[in-house]
């Protein structure tokens, strides 16, 4: 008679790794091997690429679906991964243990304030894409919000400086601290504020009724209209605004850290000549194209543009030549913060 069974299938003979550990997986039994919940296929492929690259093997003829070929599988990727688990979850807690209440506050501000800008530069356009193409509306979104701002430049010139100044000088103070070498959780907040109220009450401002009172001053009184009329604006430029704001920005600074009369004079007399070395460094070529080719209106924006690259370098200045005596790291943060603002 035949029998309605298969004949079983030849079973090939494995190299198993004659480690110990691996080698002591092979005496379970089948009842204890039989509890596992490891997909027999899955870890048997795993299982021929672990023992290819062993080295030190043995043959050990053993059926490759064997409960005992699953539980030594299992046991050498436990050994296998169990370390970078455990480093994973080291640096974790490293991670976690170095994040105190002022990281979480300072970060916090910083995303809110950051979702805000995308979210008004990503949705000037909400509304009116429909049947757009992603490429249509990826040019158009950068076009769009220099529209929105002229428009919002025209029907409110003063306010929209002012706050652009804020805007430019906010960043300029977070960057200034970070070349101090202070992460976000040191950030000192009050300090960014102060930087905020400068540029909100006093650039924007002023440099909106200096740059109309020049251009209206070389056109109008002095009749000036050739190519090369931009040359004498910015030599006046640098030696009567840049100074005059200059000397302004450390005003503020003192009024705002309630620091004495004295005190304030004696920084503007120690700041005075040597910002005004240091603003020849760029200034003369920057303004070149400020009263050259940008108009009138879009000046302080330009100006602003540079001056995030311009705080950078005078922060980098500042935390890098502290005087002996003083307090290193104090020292640098105060002549830090005097060259947030100044030309």
């Amino acid at each position: 008679s035949f029998s309605s069974t298969p004949p079983p299938l030849p079973r090939a003979p494995l190299r198993m790794p004659s480690s110990p550990s691996l080698l002591h997986a092979v005496t379970l039994d089948d009842s204890e091997s039989s509890s596992s919940s490891i997909d027999a296929t899955m870890m048997t492929e795993i299982m021929h690429e672990k023992l290819s690259s062993t080295t030190n093997t043995a043959d050990v003829n053993i059926p490759v679906e064997s409960p005992a070929v699953i539980a030594i599988t299992a046991s050498s990727l436990n050994s296998t991964m169990s370390p970078t688990n455990s480093i994973l979850q080291t640096r974790s807690i490293d991670l976690l243990a170095n994040l105190d209440k002022n990281t979480i506050i300072n970060t916090s501000i910083l995303l809110f304030a950051m979702s805000l800008v995308l979210g008004q530069i990503l949705s000037v356009n909400v509304g009116i894409t429909r049947g757009w193409t992603p490429t249509e509306i990826a040019e158009r979104i950068p076009l769009d919000n220099w529209r929105f701002y002229t428009d919002i430049l025209d029907m409110a010139p003063l306010q929209t400086k002012a706050a652009t100044s804020a805007t430019v000088y906010t960043i300029g103070d977070i960057i200034a601290q970070n070349t101090e070498g202070k992460d976000i959780g040191k950030l000192d907040l009050w300090r960014v504020v102060r930087s905020l109220l400068a540029g909100f009450v006093g650039h924007g401002p002023m440099s909106h009724v200096w740059y109309h009172v020049s251009e209206d001053f070389f056109d109008t009184v002095l009749k000036l209209h050739a190519w090369w009329d931009f040359v004498p604006k910015v030599v006046v430029d640098q030696l009567i605004w840049g100074p005059f704001w200059n000397n302004s920005y450390i005003l503020l600074l003192g009024l705002m850290q309630m620091q004495r009369p004295s005190q304030i004079w004696d920084d503007v007399k120690r700041t005075t000549i040597p910002l005004i070395i240091s603003g020849l460094k760029l200034w003369p070529f920057v303004h070149c194209i400020t009263y050259g080719l940008i108009p009138v209106e879009n000046r302080l924006l330009w100006v602003d543009a540079v001056e995030i690259i311009w705080v950078t370098i005078l922060a980098s200045e500042a935390s890098g030549g502290t005087e002996e005596g003083i307090g290193a790291e104090n020292e640098a943060s105060v002549r830090s913060e005097e060259t947030c603002g100044v030309r």
